[in-house]
């Protein structure tokens, strides 16, 4: 039989081939975060027709080998993990990746890797993948709202329906400036908050004393309220404090007065380290923690994976971080289906880690990843399969004329 048969054969089962991967790309170029594959042909064998020789001393020269085809076969079909578009959707829980990983998610006993950030919320407050339940991976917060990316992953949640206690104001933060050579009084409102969750007024006066030192003190108006505190800042010839940078304030609570009894006295730590006098006009600015009691309201998303609650009393506190995952070799992992990725033996171990570190992409939050499908580069494909396939059943038929030819040399 004739060899170009058997390769026409191969050319034909291969191109075919060609044509399936080029028809997943274009029926998945609406598929969120779908990676392309790209499909490579190789030589199969050569038979050795006549071997070569090397070249005789002051004689003839060499003589090549001389070898025939004996068809083509699939290299491999590569997965192309090339940035897809983004398309703004307006859904806090909608998320992608801008540089490489994958989210981690888990149905309880398997992690599957994804770049499909179409998540929702459970009616447990479980974050979701929307289309199939699996849960997405990070780190969880304690009660300090304090996350250890080195501990291990656990599947991310929201407090739906939970509260936030109140919290009792410990410490106050004063920024800003004081006008150097000013000779007027400064004054500062502030609020703090009882152990109940109650806001009091509170006021620190700024006294010049000296060319570089202010004297301050605090006071309030407010009925079954008493605060005593002062001190003195120094500030040196660059307008920075180097003496007296923090002090403590106390109140005390008079219940009866108050109607209610919270815990009395509450000691408040002033921190000054930020304060300045210099030649800028006076503006100062005082933060101070805690809160009233709040409920959860709503959450955001950061670019690092931070998951912040954001409650009715306008505190925000850190419920968790999502988790990344990064392969030395992306193209290594095996498609799992549903948008899902598997580890394979090439693919290496998942390098797990925050956003925006150890070459770890973004998380924009709002946002989906489009397909990575080209479809002037498919098209292209499609008429490139087409004709290889039509030339190689032109090959296949050329071949059985000749049998043809040579079977009616009998007559």
């Amino acid at each position: 039989m004739l060899r170009s048969m058997f390769s026409a054969v191969s050319g034909l089962r291969n191109h075919q081939m060609y044509m399936d991967v080029i028809g997943n790309n274009i029926s998945n170029v609406n598929t969120t975060a779908f990676k392309s594959g790209r499909i490579t042909f190789q030589e199969m064998l050569s038979q050795l027709v006549r071997p070569g020789s090397a070249p005789e001393p002051q004689g003839r020269g060499g003589i090549n080998p001389a070898q025939v085809g004996l068809g083509s076969m699939v290299g491999a079909i590569d997965t192309l993990h090339t940035q897809g578009a983004f398309q703004t959707t307006g859904q806090p829980t909608d998320l992608a990746i801008q540089g490489d990983g994958f989210f981690i998610v888990t149905d309880g006993t398997r992690r599957f890797y994804t770049r499909d950030g179409a998540f929702s919320i459970g009616p447990d407050g479980s974050v979701v993948s929307s289309a199939t339940g699996l849960k997405v991976m990070g780190w969880v917060a304690d009660q300090n709202g304090q996350v250890d990316t080195a501990g291990p992953l656990g599947a991310l949640s929201l407090p739906l329906g939970a509260g936030m206690v109140a919290q009792a104001t410990a410490e106050a933060r004063i920024d800003g400036n004081l006008k150097a050579g000013s000779a007027d009084p400064v004054t500062l409102n502030m609020t703090v908050y009882d152990s109940l969750g109650h806001p009091h007024e509170l006021t620190v006066t700024f006294t010049r004393t000296g060319p570089d030192t202010w004297g301050w003190t605090v006071s309030t108006t407010a009925a079954g309220v008493a605060v005593t505190g002062s001190g003195t800042l120094t500030f040196d010839a660059n307008g920075r404090v180097t003496a007296g940078d923090t002090g403590t304030i106390r109140v005390t609570y008079t219940p009866g007065t108050l109607g209610y009894a919270p815990q009395t006295p509450q000691d408040i730590a002033l921190n000054f380290t930020s304060l300045t006098q210099t030649a800028g006009n006076t503006n100062l600015t005082a933060e101070t923690d805690g809160s009233s009691p709040g409920s959860f309201s709503t959450f955001s998303i950061t670019s690092n994976g931070e998951v912040y609650g954001i409650y009715s009393n306008g505190q925000r506190r850190l419920l968790g971080q999502i988790a990344l995952a990064r392969f030395v070799n992306p193209g290594g992992l095996t498609h799992a289906g549903s948008n899902l990725y598997d580890l394979s033996p090439n693919s290496g171990d998942p390098q797990v880690g925050t956003a925006g570190t150890g070459g770890r992409g973004e998380i924009i939050a709002g946002v989906l990843e489009m397909s990575n499908v080209d479809l002037a580069r498919e098209f292209t494909n499609l008429i490139m399969a087409e004709r290889g396939f039509q030339a190689n059943a032109r090959v296949l038929t050329a071949s059985d004329e000749l049998l043809q030819e040579l079977a009616n040399i009998k007559r």
